[in-house]
């Protein structure tokens, strides 16, 4: 069992930037960043595989979103530059344990309880 806690949420204007973390009690295949706005589905963000060093974007935020990874302390991080009102949703930290479709939410076997990120126009 993988507990994942996430924080860096919070409200900023358009155009600003705001960094999410999110700290795993242990090592796994992969771990994803998702949103979900009210009244939407879960969407994909971004994923990284530890093993390899790849990282994946949804082309709605590549080249303002970046995804990285504190090896030392199990934490993955989300920074979110240039934001916009549609980035607006609850982000939540995924844990996948092995191999296998990282850009579905089905595929994550370990979530965080997510934080709210607000952008006001």
């Amino acid at each position: 069992q993988v507990q994942l806690v996430e924080s860096g949420g919070g409200l900023v204007q358009a155009g600003g930037s705001l960094r999410l973390s999110c700290a795993a009690s242990g090592r796994t295949y992969a771990m994803g960043w998702f949103r979900q706005a009210p009244g939407k589905a879960r969407d994909f963000v971004a994923a990284f595989t530890w093993g390899g060093g790849n990282t994946y974007y949804a082309d709605s935020v590549k080249g303002r979103f970046t995804i990285s990874i504190d090896s030392a302390k199990n934490t993955v991080y989300l920074q979110m530059n240039s934001l916009k009102p549609e980035d607006t949703a609850v982000y939540y930290c995924a844990a996948g344990s092995k191999y296998g479709p990282i850009r579905r939410d089905a595929y994550y076997d370990y979530w965080g309880q997510g934080t709210q990120v607000t952008v006001s126009s």
